[in-house]
């Protein structure tokens, strides 16, 4: 089964760092000018450091890397394109068309949230931390040659307030506007009362030719090259197939600290496949170079072809030390069926993690338990006085398992039909008005209970089939509907299903993040991550909490309150996850020894390298 999806959100996290920080000159600091920000002030690296400690500064250039996806964002897809504007709701995003833009700062992945300079230089706040003052390189440029001025930025900002995907409307709801009083300096100002990862989330954005939008309409999906100022720029491509980005030889950053031992490709290519089993096949034909392998079944059984066992295709297990995030079915609250808890409970009782993992999974994952699984941020246990203290206002209105031990998914007998669990689920659907008529499973009013899990691939057939097996034992109608990608897309961002699969990880510092997929304003706005539909007064209370914590102990504290009302509302059906990376490469790569911490992945492309030695042996291999 895969792991759906690694979001590059600001959202859930880990509080503790792998590294000692360094008072370093923060511009969190009123006043202060410096080359990097960070949630709480902390940077590691400082103002004279020559590159990330978890790269190769002298790494070669050159090569090609090519690969299938395995993130998306915004409007991107994992299988098609059909869009070289991936910022927007209209079309398919394709893949990688963030490496063609330069952004403000870019994080460092060794660290929970710090920011270091790349088209800015430095960045000042004011006293109040409502404004911004970012002080822009001379030497930025656009791939025309053109100079990338503050105007530019000021108008990607606001157009992307205005005008980007709903996800980027609603993180940027506290930027109030984006200035350039000259060329090289940018003022943003926030709101008060400002979500505290808000400047994170728009110093990451994408800057844009304001010259090159002016004669084009910036929402409308389009196969135009878009003029950027990245590391790469869109080489060949053919929508739906394929997409490469080809290196900026004379890219002007370069040579920056936070550029150094990256970008090593000359080529990236991005391969779409509409169906999982035959893009495994085209692997093992070279189709493509690297893999990762989120299915157990085929990492346990499939990976025994000729060029693994000579040696030419190299596999790997690398650490994944991020958090964990929530892999689960999604259920749609917004359905009127699944309004009551009881009956979410009884849908979550009827799944058979333990066969599924045995039987299915070769015993390759762990169940999931919370949204902040494999942080110190997912709750174990009573709540604390702090924790409570949170919660009281919402005594009454929220169940009484909230004050006490938290919900656990229950431990099947492994049989794949827990009769003890069964009828616990047949009990919970009949105290809720689900009665038995004539063997089907009925509404209170009256309509047959019918649910329809949406897919976008065959491959995950075997995860539903077992759980539709038991709904089926409970007299209810579940179907398995498979669609293509597009439609599947559409139907998800319409909030047009009952239950779907889905899954999102974030970054170390859970903020703002946070409201795409939890609020209440998210559940009613299109194309947002809310899938279940939450809507929940506490729940938005604490997400506040949350983006409000002055420190990283008391945004743990918040984390904990969060997690326990979140696993109280029965909102999905939690499946499984683990902590580690299995990768797959055709061996002519170098890589770094570990992932840092807190990278989205493995760091492939962005900090691996050709071996030319071995390129050399592939290449008379042919």
């Amino acid at each position: 089964m895969a792991l759906l999806s690694r979001r590059h959100l600001f959202g859930l996290g880990i509080g503790a760092l792998s590294a000692p920080l360094l008072r370093a000159a923060s511009a969190s600091e009123a006043g202060t000018e410096a080359h990097g920000i960070s949630v709480f002030g902390d940077l590691k690296y400082p103002a004279d450091f020559h590159h990330f400690d978890y790269v190769n500064p002298v790494a070669p250039k050159g090569g090609v890397f090519s690969l299938i996806p395995s993130v998306r964002a915004y409007n991107q897809s994992y299988q098609t394109f059909n869009s070289l504007n991936a910022y927007i709701l209209k079309g398919d995003g394709a893949q990688g068309m963030d490496m063609t833009f330069a952004p403000l700062m870019v994080r460092a992945n060794d660290e929970p949230d710090a920011m270091y300079g790349l088209v800015a230089k430095s960045v000042q706040i004011s006293a109040d931390k409502l404004t911004y003052r970012f002080m822009l390189r001379p030497e930025a440029k656009f791939h025309d040659g053109s100079k990338l001025t503050a105007q530019d930025a000021a108008f990607s900002l606001t157009t992307l307030k205005t005008k980007g995907h709903p996800l980027i409307m609603v993180q940027m709801r506290d930027m109030v506007k984006a200035e350039a009083p000259d060329e090289s300096t940018l003022v943003v100002t926030f709101a008060e009362k400002r979500a505290r990862d808000v400047p994170l989330y728009v110093a990451g954005l994408p800057i844009f030719s304001k010259a090159y939008y002016a004669t084009r309409p910036f929402d409308e999906s389009t196969l135009d090259i878009p003029l950027g100022s990245g590391p790469y720029k869109v080489g060949k491509f053919e929508a739906n197939r394929y997409i490469e980005f080809e290196r900026v030889k004379d890219w002007w950053a370069a040579d920056l600290p936070v550029a150094r031992g990256s970008y090593n490709f000359d080529i990236v290519r991005y391969e779409f496949y509409r169906d999982r089993d035959v893009a495994f096949e085209g692997f093992t034909a070279k189709s493509y170079l690297f893999r990762e392998e989120f299915t157990a079944r085929i990492w346990a059984t499939r990976y025994d072809f000729p060029a693994v066992k000579d040696g030419r295709v190299k596999l790997e297990t690398l650490p994944d030390e991020t958090p964990s995030g929530a892999q689960g079915w999604f259920i749609n609250t917004r359905r009127d069926k699944f309004k009551d808890p009881r009956v979410r409970e009884a849908l979550i009782d009827a799944f058979d993690f333990e066969w599924t993992n045995k039987t299915i999974m070769y015993g390759a994952y762990t169940r999931t338990h919370s949204p902040f699984q494999n942080s110190d941020m997912m709750v174990n246990g009573p709540p604390s006085p702090e924790e409570l203290a949170l919660l009281e206002p919402f005594r009454g209105q929220l169940p009484d398992e909230v004050f006490g031990e938290p919900f656990v998914p229950p431990v099947s007998d492994g049989s794949g039909q827990d009769r003890a669990l069964l009828r616990k689920s047949a009990q919970l659907l009949q105290e809720a008005g689900f009665v038995i008529k004539d063997g089907k499973r009925l509404l209170p009013n009256g309509e047959v209970f019918r649910i329809e899990f949406l897919a976008f691939e065959p491959s995950l057939q075997p995860h539903h089939a077992p759980y539709i097996k038991n709904l089926g034992t409970l007299g209810i109608e579940a179907t398995l509907r498979v669609v293509d990608a597009v439609q599947y897309r559409a139907r998800v961002e319409a909030f047009d299903f009952d239950m779907t699969i889905e899954r999102f990880s974030m970054s170390a510092t859970p903020g703002d993040g946070m409201r795409p997929f939890f609020s209440s304003q998210a559940a009613a706005t299109k194309g947002s991550y809310n899938l279940a539909g939450i809507a929940n007064p506490a729940i938005d209370a604490l997400i506040e909490k949350i983006i409000g914590a002055d420190n990283r102990a008391d945004l743990t504290v918040a984390c904990r309150a969060f997690d326990r009302v979140f696993r109280a509302g029965r909102y999905w059906v939690p499946q499984w996850y683990r902590t580690t990376h299995a990768i797959a490469y055709w061996d002519q790569f170098a890589h770094p020894p570990r992932p840092p911490r807190y990278a989205q992945g493995v760091g492939a492309p962005e900090n691996w390298w050709t071996d030319p030695n071995k390129a050399a042996q592939a290449e008379q291999a042919k």
